[in-house]
């Protein structure tokens, strides 16, 4: 029976066992036909490098970090798992659970610097692991942020204590990769573009539902105008709400003709003051997103070189990504980060003929 055949949690446990072939001891050579403990199709059995435990005889990595840490971030609560590597080779384990509060946190980065973590590893759930990440940072341990996809739990293993063991036994052995922070100053400049980038919306929603409530009184001032968010038409809106309009063009006259009713002119009048209050906020959003633009006058300027980016999207962007490309590696990775990659997702073709 296959592994997704199986349902009590300890036979799950047993096929892994039996199945999944024991993890390669490291260093390798470089002419080894396998890595991480994934044996390659034909090639021979992978080293074993058993140590014992409180468990037993385990076959683990050689660790690449004396001390490591994996913490389980939830909304109130932080379970943290140290593993040090003691003289015998066998790691000690301790774990705490600190609530998510300011002060806990600090705690918990003065506890981590008392053990002499090396790295701590934490996964991205929601937005819950940015106070923990900070918490981290201002202690000075060195961090990772990794993908939960990346992150593969034991089947049966599913409680917070299984889980930061399991991210602090796979920190310990270098298996994991940290995704990209940029740092504390273009975290907080993310919060202002992201609230801007909303306001816009907010912007654009308000202006189809003023379209709307024209259409639904039988208006098609659209019909007349080239940009209904013009200054013309904006005036023809404000009097039309008051009740004041002059008619002298007769195709403006045939498109104004309608049923405006007097909670019409009341929603006119709310949506277009709404308009004028989202268009000030977003000119006190690009003051300050602008303003935070003094550290990175280069990367600035140049981003504005590329067609079809001004001032601001410029910023935008240094604010997402930073002014450091080479974290990426290439620009293909940036893309792909950026979540500008088309998907090439083909179904499976049976050699039959059919999907």
């Amino acid at each position: 029976m296959s592994f997704k055949g199986q349902t009590d949690p300890e036979a799950k446990r047993t096929w892994v066992l039996r199945h999944v072939p024991p993890i390669v001891s490291s260093p390798l050579p470089k002419d080894r036909p396998w890595s991480c403990g994934v044996r390659k199709p034909g090639g021979p059995a992978p080293e074993r490098h058993d140590i014992p435990g409180e468990e037993g005889v385990k076959t683990v990595i050689e660790p690449r970090v004396k001390c490591a840490a994996g913490l389980d971030v939830h909304q109130g609560s932080v379970t943290c798992t140290v593993l040090e590597e003691q003289s015998t080779g066998a790691p000690r384990r301790e774990t705490r659970q600190y609530a998510t509060f300011p002060r806990r946190l600090k705690e918990l980065g003065r506890w981590l610097q008392e053990q002499g973590v090396e790295l701590a590893v934490l996964e991205s759930t929601g937005i819950y692991w940015k106070s923990v990440y900070a918490a981290l940072e201002e202690a000075g341990i060195q961090t990772y942020l990794v993908n939960a996809r990346h992150v593969k739990q034991v089947p049966g293993r599913k409680t917070d204590v299984a889980d930061s063991e399991w991210l602090a036994e796979l920190a310990r052995c270098g298996l994991l990769k940290a995704s990209f922070v940029p740092p504390r100053d273009l975290r907080e400049l993310r919060l202002l573009t992201r609230y801007r980038r909303k306001m816009s919306g907010y912007l654009a929603g308000e202006k189809n539902r003023l379209q709307k409530v024209l259409e639904d009184a039988g208006m098609r001032l659209g019909c007349v105008v080239s940009d209904i968010d013009g200054v013309s038409a904006q005036r023809m809106i404000k009097a039309l709400a008051a009740g004041s309009l002059r008619r002298k063009q007769e195709d403006l006259v045939l498109a104004l003709e309608g049923d405006l009713s007097d909670r019409h002119r009341f929603l006119l009048q709310r949506i277009t003051n709404h308009i004028r209050w989202l268009e000030e906020q977003l000119q006190e959003l690009d003051v300050q997103i602008v303003a935070a633009m003094a550290p990175y006058p280069e990367e600035w300027r140049l981003m504005q070189t590329i067609p079809g980016i001004d001032h601001l999207s410029a910023a935008m962007l240094l604010a997402e990504f930073g002014p450091d490309m080479g974290r990426f590696g290439s620009k293909e990775r940036l893309s792909s980060w950026a979540g500008m990659c088309p998907g090439n997702q083909e179904p499976y073709r049976d050699p039959g003929g059919g999907l």
